[in-house]
């Protein structure tokens, strides 16, 4: 009973429950859970709702801001990122958090998400992993798995998904996680570690779209959907112990990459200062080295 009157003054603190209720998501949509984690995390910290800003592009996950009382930015297909990396340039004060489906982030704003790892933005990226297209009819999209079936893959899909994380962590980000919808307990912990992080943080979220997704592969309702992600997942740390033959069909969940680098805006501002003070910028011969050795082609 105490658990239900917390999550309920929650929603009158944090949720424009006289506004915009209800909902738009479908019955078993994971989008609802991210909603409810996102809150969790940021009256967890402490923050106060106006050095909040949420920011998403467009999709069943760009619906997200709308139900917030926080600052709130929704912006057009794939340039969440951008707008995003705009707001902590001119508001360094101010904790940005965007969130983007699959599609939203690695389709029409791969490009974007790339670069922001790459360099380094102190922002807090969550992205929605459905595979598939949900708002516009069950497309495939990038993370859609080689040979199942989306509305635009009616006889399999010939490609194959992105691993999102793998992509981010080659481009230089400084945090990546994973979970699923299925592990409440372990989102609300990483995406605390996600938003307290230094630099370019993402956590990718996985949730099977129920209305499309499943109902094309043959994959149940939304519980049986979490009952395979309960039953494929496995925590990095017992990862560590298995042998690959074991890992084979599952995937890992928890914290992927966690290394301290320099933020872009830290770099900039010494850039800035430098400009102001028309200092020249000299590079020391014993630092070169390092640096080239810092940009590792394999």
């Amino acid at each position: 009973m105490e658990g239900m009157k917390s999550g309920r003054s929650l929603i009158y603190q944090y949720l424009r429950h006289d506004k915009k209720f209800p909902h738009v998501w479908c019955p078993g949509c994971g989008n609802g859970i991210l909603l409810g984690s996102l809150i969790r995390t940021v009256h967890k910290l402490g923050y106060p709702k106006d050095d909040i800003v949420l920011v998403s592009g467009i999709g069943c996950a760009g619906r997200l801001p709308v139900y917030v009382d926080f600052n709130t930015l929704h912006t057009t297909h794939g340039r969440a990122l951008t707008f995003a990396t705009g707001i902590k340039l001119a508001k360094p004060h101010l904790k940005v958090i965007v969130v983007m489906g699959d599609g939203d982030a690695t389709a029409i704003g791969g490009n974007h998400l790339i670069h922001a790892a790459r360099r380094n933005v102190n922002l807090t990226a969550v992205v929605m992993n459905n595979s598939i297209y949900g708002m516009t009819g069950g497309q495939y999209s990038p993370t859609t798995p080689y040979g199942l079936k989306a509305s635009t893959a009616p006889h399999g899909h010939v490609e194959h998904g992105f691993n999102i994380s793998r992509l981010v962590e080659a481009a230089g980000a400084a945090f990546v996680a994973r979970c699923t919808v299925y592990h409440v307990p372990l989102m609300d912990r990483l995406l605390t570690q996600a938003v307290e992080k230094q630099g370019f943080a993402i956590l990718e979220v996985l949730s099977h779209c129920p209305t499309h997704f499943n109902k094309m592969n043959l994959l149940g309702g939304a519980v049986d959907s979490m009952r395979w992600m309960k039953e494929h997942a496995v925590p990095v740390e017992k990862a560590k112990r298995m042998a690959p033959e074991a890992l084979k069909g599952k995937f890992r969940i928890g914290v992927l990459v966690d290394r301290d680098i320099p933020d872009y805006q830290t770099e900039y501002e010494q850039v800035r200062r430098r400009a102001k003070e028309a200092a020249p910028y000299k590079l020391d011969p014993q630092e070169i080295s390092k640096m080239l050795e810092s940009h590792q082609i394999y």
